[in-house]
């Protein structure tokens, strides 16, 4: 989705093409959930299939999942019967997302080829990602990726987070990197801002600054809570430290006129913000926010829920770990209190101490 994001910017910046962000976002969930279905279907594998079967098995995956989605708001079940099974629902949004995941895959796969390049048919392979890469290239942000200069720097930094794991300090089973953590925490912020009736540029704004508000960690490394807590103002030290590393390091690696939304994504990250006259106005409650500013010239950003998204994604990722056996006192006792700060919490209409409280009952 990250690198969804740099395709979809450079064909709004550079050649005028209109994005509807909210269907490449949705487009972005659907095949999250249409892989997690079909997910030991190797990807070589599952694209020949889809080329030959693709109908069958994406009613296979409506099936599966139709319990699960048929009651979420805005008609998110409809969009994703529409956008499985109708070729044209979509269509340029769909293009970006397909060359995002080669552009994935390619990126991962630099790294097997030069330690494996021996193995048999890996040439084959190379080949054929390098021919799937080619096909879109009329994306002007594949040919900017492919060139591996700035743009290619930005995602090969952001891929980084493949690599860095969760909680560090505690063995947890499944692992989480803190790539896949950022992805859970901008879904979850989507379907709370759908919940309350958000509006397109405040979806699109909620969605990707949940999906960056970590992205510092690709230059400073995961700092845990219990030590940015340990010392008086080493938090506050941290922040002013990131901020540099993203001012000197990140932002070079991206056209100028996107670091100003970059910054507005990930600075104060649970803060809920809004632009007026051009000036950024923090402190505002999210309630304030969807009676007085849920419009697109406001773009309104509900730091609040994103930060409520970040603390579920945490406690799923430690209940999890103690449903699978594995647990620590530093698990159990991360379980606990964050249920004991949502259990009762409402969050801009959300009612997270239900969610807190069904998955603390699994």
């Amino acid at each position: 989705m990250i690198i969804a994001y740099v395709l979809a910017r450079s064909e709004e910046s550079d050649k005028g093409v209109k994005i509807h962000w909210k269907e490449l976002i949705e487009g972005g969930i659907f095949e999250l959930l249409q892989r997690v279905v079909l997910t030991d279907i190797k990807p070589p594998v599952f694209h020949r299939m889809m080329e030959k079967k693709g109908r069958e098995l994406n009613e296979k995956v409506l099936e599966t999942l139709e319990a699960d989605l048929e009651s979420l708001s805005g008609d998110f079940l409809d969009k994703f019967k529409k956008y499985l099974l109708e070729k044209d629902y979509s269509a340029i949004e769909k293009k970006i997302l397909k060359a995002a995941h080669f552009l994935a895959t390619n990126w991962e796969f630099r790294i097997i080829y030069h330690v494996s390049s021996f193995i048999y048919g890996i040439e084959k392979t190379k080949e054929a990602l390098e021919n799937q890469i080619e096909d879109h290239y009329d994306l002007i942000g594949v040919q900017k990726i492919s060139s591996g200069k700035k743009s290619f720097g930005f995602i090969d930094l952001c891929g980084q987070l493949r690599f860095q794991q969760r909680w560090a300090h505690s063995a947890r089973i499944p692992e989480t990197s803190v790539l896949g953590h950022l992805l859970i925490v901008a879904v979850l912020s989507y379907f709370c801002s759908v919940e309350f009736r958000a509006t397109p540029k405040r979806i699109y704004n909620n969605f990707f600054a949940g999906l960056f508000h970590d992205l510092p960690e690709a230059l400073t490394r995961d700092i845990i809570a219990p030590v940015k807590r340990s010392v008086t103002g080493l938090d506050q030290i941290i922040k002013d430290y990131e901020k540099v590393q993203v001012e000197e390091k990140l932002l070079p690696l991206l056209p100028s006129s996107w670091h100003e939304e970059l910054v507005y994504f990930i600075e104060d990250e649970f803060e809920n913000k809004i632009i007026i006259d051009g000036a950024v106005k923090k402190g505002i409650s999210c309630e304030e926010i969807s009676k007085k500013y849920n419009h697109d010239r406001f773009s309104p950003v509900d730091g609040h829920i994103i930060e409520a998204c970040d603390q579920l994604a945490a406690f799923r990722e430690a209940t999890l770990s103690i449903e699978q056996g594995i647990e620590s006192k530093s698990l159990k006792k991360a379980k606990r209190d964050l249920y004991e700060s949502y259990k009762r919490k409402k969050v801009g209409g959300v009612n997270f101490g239900q969610i807190f409280d069904y998955f603390n009952g699994k």
